[in-house]
């Protein structure tokens, strides 16, 4: 019998996590085989290899504990790869040369896979003197676009989607530019941005008290705290960012707030870390601890949920020692504090299955007691692995225990942490789990709710047909195995039919007990007032919160697959399979007409003999131009083989349909390390930039996209669409519209593609 709950899980594990050579063939035969794989790699360290082994194997099967993607990947396969999720970059010198020392170690660090976090409050502002040079600091943002500009380059070479998180203080002088940023559609597209909210900056909002922006000493400008509060809280609102997070609140309840200062967080939040801070990441799949679920005797079962922790605990610590890193600076600050970020997920689905409806005061409380338990299985076996192996290097009893994440611990924890030390200085986290829910089964991610109980899916197949297939949630499919037919009862709810302030109610009580932080996506209607959305974020810093995410859809965000618009509350019927929700792939290619209309334009780029002529000619759909096909012609033959290749690629996506404009966003991103070119008075980075400058021209000259630099204007070939959902934003990967922003991150419902998994 198949270990897979559904084929959309055995397919993530096929694309993501199975062991392959490099021409494609399966190294692990079956899903026993990657779990051995990742059992046998963790327990190498150990003295009794066999014994960890087997105890290992025991908890990765039935996904009861479930490494992050980078360890179920990359443990066992002998690759040069990090199992490190996490990175916090060093901190950025105010100096041309140390900012692009900066930059190098950024693009090392990506390029191996990790998402990265900086501060870019160390960089002076705009308009501040540079002394030597007579010249005035052009400020961080400028910087920021050499570091989005290398992201997207380290994308264009093929290696995996870049995430990064980029902080600045709120007292900073350029806070404001920075706040305003992502109105721009083409700028700093590989960033998250957070604002960082000091404990002083919230006392000024509440009392509408002036706020100082300053650097190195000097008042640049006063503002408004309250001012400057609602201008964060409108770009959030109108463009989902920045977000905040909440720095002094972080930095006060660190364990290590005796030897570290924390700046910045990975690119979903839920790992604050210091300079070359690096985190492991897994979760605790609570939704396979229930028995006797949906009856009156349903209860987690706690016995085996504090020997999976432990477990868990010893696994992660040994990822430490069998990780490779980017920089040796990881390498040693990794080794130093032996940080690891255990986290759940299936929250929401366990809820159910006990009878308590998300969001509630009842499943506040009992998440408040499913994670102090998690915390302290986790604090007493690392307490454990101290006995036997010893305590992080850096471990001081007395400044540890004075922190404020363990003054409200148990005290048998604190004296047994005295007693013998602890082997990781942090241990708990929670962390996006959007790709491994899916392969375990469609249980909940992380903290989250369910986010749909059901839909079908469209797969195109490589003979070209397509098959359906139901995705059904974890919970709701226990639900059908026990009580068939009969309907949901009225405590299900989903993301979309949830209040906000729910959100935050959960969101509190996790990070209670929780050491880092968390990634969480508080979803809000679109019709949200303004004045209930800042609340949103108040409350969140009110009830204990570190940082706080939103998303709500609207036309700059675009928008998620949705439940029925005229619902007002959670269904109480399941859908059946080829009912509800339905998420399509790309449509059919378009035919080619007998005639086509175009434009052919001249590139003669500078030290070449010869031009390239690029033609596009255009379809008419409904009274509007669209792209259908391209042609490069030149009479210089070292471009032949690329440019014939470049012409069908591009021409086969235009023939596909949907919004085709990211192709110029591609092509402008591609740098020539021989060095670009100045044409007509800007510096065009590669010859295929200059190409899709062109075709970028084109689409805004038959009125296909708006403007140079910004996004679709009219679609009448969208087919890319979810029947009973409004349209909005498809997957690159795959092209379904079931993309959801889940623990701050876009990810798809689909085939798991998500920039932070």
């Amino acid at each position: 019998m198949s270990r897979f709950a559904a084929p959309i899980a055995e397919q993530i594990w096929d694309m993501k996590y199975r062991l392959k050579a490099v021409d494609g063939t399966p190294i692990d035969g079956t899903l026993e085989d990657t779990w051995r794989r990742i059992a046998r790699a963790l327990a190498e360290v150990e003295q009794d290899q066999a014994h960890w082994e087997e105890k290992f194997y025991r908890a990765l099967e039935g996904f009861k504990y479930l490494p992050a993607g980078r360890i179920t990947a990359g443990a066992g396969t002998g690759r040069a790869v990090t199992l490190f999720n996490c990175f916090v970059m060093g901190t950025i010198p105010d100096s041309m040369g140390g900012i692009f020392d900066a930059l190098k170690e950024a693009a090392l660090t990506m390029q191996q896979g990790g998402g990265i976090g900086y501060d870019f409050s160390t960089i002076r502002p705009r308009g501040a003197e540079v002394k030597g040079v007579a010249a005035d600091a052009s400020g961080p943002l400028s910087f920021m676009d050499v570091w989005d500009a290398m992201c997207r380059t380290i994308m264009s070479a093929g290696s995996r989607r870049g995430a990064m998180m980029a902080t600045m203080r709120c007292d900073h002088p350029d806070v404001e530019a920075f706040i305003e940023a992502k109105k721009d559609p083409a700028r700093l597209r590989m960033f998250n941005l957070s604002v960082l909210i000091t404990d002083a900056f919230m006392d000024a909002v509440k009392a509408d008290a002036a706020w100082d922006l300053t650097y190195g000493g000097k008042v640049y400008k006063t503002v408004q705290a309250l001012d400057l509060w609602n201008r964060i809280m409108r770009n959030t609102y109108d463009f989902a960012e920045p977000g905040v997070i909440f720095i002094d609140r972080i930095n006060k309840m660190n364990n290590l707030a005796y030897c570290e200062s924390i700046a910045a967080t990975n690119p979903c939040g839920e790992q604050p870390l210091p300079p070359y801070g690096a985190c492991l990441l897994g979760s605790i799949n609570l939704a396979t601890l229930v028995s006797a679920p949906f009856s009156p005797e349903a209860q987690l079962d706690v016995r085996a949920l504090d020997e999976l922790v432990s477990l868990a605990v010893r696994m992660m610590d040994n990822v430490v020692d069998a990780s490779r890193f980017p920089l040796p600076e990881q390498a040693a600050e990794a080794r130093n504090k032996r940080r690891i970020g255990l986290g759940v997920t299936g929250l929401a689905d366990a809820l159910l299955m006990v009878g308590l409806r998300y969001g509630s005061e009842a499943a506040a409380a009992q998440t408040d007691r499913w994670m102090k338990a998690i915390a302290r299985a986790a604090y007493l076996a690392s307490v454990d692995l101290a006995k036997e192996k010893g305590p992080f290097p850096l471990f001081d009893a007395e400044a540890y225990l004075a922190s404020g994440t363990m003054m409200q611990m148990d005290e048998d924890v604190r004296a047994a942490i005295r007693a013998h030390g602890i082997r990781n200085a942090l241990l708990t986290s929670v962390a996006p789990t959007g790709t491994i829910s899916l392969y375990a089964g469609n249980v909940s991610s992380g903290i989250e709710p369910v986010f749909a109980y059901a839909y079908t899916r469209k797969v195109l197949q490589k003979d070209g047909s397509r098959t359906e297939e139901e995705v059904v949630d974890y919970a709701v499919r226990l639900w059908r195995e026990l009580k068939g037919d009969a309907p949901l009862p009225d405590y299900f709810v989903n993301a979309q039919t949830l209040p906000p302030l729910d959100h935050v109610r959960m969101q509190a009580a996790a990070q209670k007990w929780i050491d880092s932080s968390i990634s969480k996506t508080i979803n809000c209607p679109e019709d949200i007032s303004f004045d209930a959305f800042k609340e949103v974020y108040m409350a969140a810093w009110d009830q204990g919160c570190k940082g706080c995410t939103t998303y709500r859809p609207n036309a700059v965000t675009g928008s998620v697959l949705t439940v029925s618009e005229s619902s007002e509350k959670a269904p109480t019927e399941l859908p059946q399979a080829g009912q509800g929700a339905e998420v399509v792939y790309l449509s059919e290619p378009l035919d080619r007409p007998a005639a086509l209309e175009g434009q052919t334009y001249k590139v003669k780029w500078p030290g070449s003999e010869h031009a390239l002529y690029i033609t596009i000619n255009d379809i008419v759909i409904a009274a509007h131009r669209r792209p259908f096909e391209v042609f490069i012609n030149s009479k210089n033959m070292e471009h032949f083989a690329w440019t014939v290749a470049l012409t069908r690629m591009i021409s086969a996506v235009f023939r596909r349909g949907g919004d085709i404009s990211f192709v110029v966003e591609e092509l402008k991103a591609v740098f020539d390390p021989r060095g670009g070119a100045w044409m007509e008075g800007r510096y065009i980075p590669s010859i295929l930039a200059a190409i899709g400058g062109v075709i970028e021209r084109h689409l805004v000259s038959i009125g296909f996209i708006e403007g140079e630099g910004m996004g679709l204007k009219s679609d009448p070939k969208a087919e890319v669409v979810a029947i009973g959902a409004r349209p909005g934003r498809t997957c690159d990967s795959c092209g379904s519209s079931d993309l959801r922003m889940v623990e701050g991150c876009m990810t798809c419902g689909s085939c798991g593609q998500s920039k932070c998994q």
